[in-house]
């Protein structure tokens, strides 16, 4: 795949910042249940002591660098079909170099994971707007009460103004997952200054040793640090979209640094105050902030949960798997993203699978209350879509 941003810094910026709220929005807002699904999971949950703490965030700055730095950055970006990514294109890729033989067992694994991709499209809408809206919690318990029915009032309005599209409203998503990254570097580094030493973290021994001490608690917590790189897929998928170079640019430019300084700060604040583990996305902030930062991480959320269903609805026509990747435009980068504008934000959008939505609905409830039978969900999911 050839890159003509590489010689046109104009584009180069342009595409980098579309891509970082189409391409980052689901890894970008993982900080904020992440470190808390690690140490204060109902199940199996980290003690919270100073080589525990290194050990988990070693985990998860090695789990950034290896499976999202070295596998789809530098790797997998260069498995393009004719330009284009993610696991379709690359089975198509596959069955391509085959000859015709035998491929029905590389055709399932192609449709396994594209099954894989819908399941991320339900979580990420109800797991990373509840959890945003959970800093309301935190100014002030009175709206605990209230967290649950804003985030389904939050989830209703995200499918609606899918449906009529949101090409508008994209203008602002680069920018605003700026400012996003932007807040998560800022409120990393104010608490790594109190207690520096979680930089240590980079060393992988104290990862190493983490997984040797604690050899079952380490297994489940691998469960947990998984979600900080949940999206990552995202890189491969809409690499037709953006091209390489400028994925690779925002990632390295803004969003690794953001994410490691990030949950460094908050590794940082639970080994000064347990307590915090409770949220401690939203303890890194003062006081005054917290308002504000509920309805920055709000917005962030919304456009990585839009970004994740215009995908879903991409691939989908009212629940029924297409088996054809999207095409790739041959035009420069530019003019590849001016092109398929309409696209991202719009097409496919108007018939967003009604089991998506209601699955997103079902978590959200779930999340809160574990009393909500999983059965009646997969009951409603088996009616939706035909295996």
């Amino acid at each position: 795949m050839s890159d003509r941003s590489d010689t046109d810094k104009p584009a180069l910026a342009a595409l980098s910042m579309a891509a970082l709220g189409v391409v980052f929005g689901d890894i970008g807002t993982s900080p904020l249940y992440t470190v808390k699904e690690v140490f204060a999971s109902p199940h199996h949950p980290v003690p919270i002591t100073p080589d525990n703490v290194l050990g988990v965030l070693s985990l998860i700055f090695w789990s950034l660098i290896v499976v999202v730095s070295i596998k789809y950055v530098f790797l997998i970006l260069r498995a393009d079909n004719k330009g284009e990514g993610g696991i379709m294109a690359l089975m198509a890729l596959v069955i391509g170099g085959m000859g015709g033989k035998k491929t029905g067992a590389v055709t399932l694994l192609g449709l396994f994971g594209a099954a894989l991709f819908y399941g991320d499209g339900a979580i990420t809408p109800a797991i990373s707007v509840l959890s945003a809206v959970e800093g309301l919690e935190v100014a002030t318990p009175a709206f605990k009460a209230y967290v649950i029915p804003i985030t389904l009032v939050i989830l209703v309005a995200l499918f609606f103004f899918q449906r009529v599209g949101t090409a508008v409203v994209g203008k602002l998503f680069g920018p605003v997952t700026v400012l996003w990254f932007v807040t998560l570097a800022i409120l990393g580094i104010s608490k790594i200054a109190e207690a520096p030493e979680v930089l240590k973290a980079v060393w992988p021994v104290y990862a190493l040793a983490f997984i040797v001490e604690h050899k079952l608690i380490a297994f489940f917590a691998l469960g947990a640090v998984f979600l900080a790189l949940t999206g990552a897929e995202a890189l491969y998928a809409d690499m037709g979209h953006f091209g390489r170079r400028p994925i690779r640019l925002a990632w390295f430019g803004l969003v690794l640094p953001a994410l490691v300084l990030n949950y460094f700060g908050q590794g940082a604040l639970i080994l000064q105050d347990p307590a915090a583990i409770q949220n401690p996305f939203y303890r890194m902030a003062p006081d005054w902030a917290l308002y504000p930062l509920v309805i920055l991480a709000t917005a962030a959320t919304v456009i990585a949960s839009q970004a994740t269903i215009a995908q879903n609805a991409r691939t989908s026509g009212g629940g029924n798997i297409s088996m054809v990747p999207t095409m790739a435009i041959t035009v420069g980068p530019v003019e590849t993203w001016k092109a398929e504008k309409v696209s991202i934000w719009q097409a496919g959008c108007h018939d967003n699978p009604f089991g998506q939505r209601l699955t997103a609905f079902m978590i959200s409830r779930g999340i809160a209350d574990p009393c909500v039978p999983m059965s009646l969900l997969a009951d409603h999911l088996n009616v939706q879509f035909n295996f």
